[in-house]
């Protein structure tokens, strides 16, 4: 809490909210064999096959959010539990694309269903999905995303009391 604040900070806010959420979807999804991360994943790869893609490891990363790294780690247990493909890109050898199986397809379909339902009750304070409070609250957090962030400085003793 910042000291002018009488309150919970907004970052304070925005992790709480994101652990809830995570906690809520963790659950939901657990009986369809995914955790949160793995329904990130199929629910993005889902979407973006159906307007034709076929997006590489680094192109999903991106989509998301997600560490490339984690992607990978995440497509590679997804791989062993039949949800997804891995290839090889024939454009770049160095590159691998991710498509849902037929049985991914469908355990995505469900989870999708379920995280829905989820959505529904998370935002039923705001008035539901449908309600002008939640775009706006919609529209709110996609500027807070969008706005990069300055590069950290390390706090290194030779530049203090300098100006740039």
């Amino acid at each position: 809490m910042s000291k002018g604040s009488p309150g919970p900070t907004p970052g304070f806010l925005v992790w709480r909210l994101a652990n809830k959420w995570r906690v809520a979807v963790d659950r939901a999804v657990a009986p369809l064999g995914l955790t949160h991360a793995q329904y990130s994943l199929v629910a993005a790869l889902y979407g973006m096959q159906r307007t034709g893609e076929r997006p590489s490891q680094r192109r999903l990363a991106d989509h998301t959010g997600l560490e490339a790294l984690y992607v990978s780690k995440l497509a590679r247990a997804l791989e062993s539990a039949g949800l997804i493909e891995r290839t090889r890109d024939p454009r770049d050898p160095r590159a691998v694309q991710l498509a849902l199986t037929e049985q991914g397809r469908a355990v995505t379909r469900q989870a999708i269903a379920v995280v829905q339902e989820l959505l529904q009750q998370l935002l039923e304070p705001l008035g539901g999905l449908d309600d002008p409070r939640t775009q706006a609250f919609t529209d709110e957090l996609t500027t807070l995303l969008d706005a990069p962030l300055a590069p950290s400085v390390p706090n290194d003793e030779s530049t203090q009391g300098t100006t740039p």
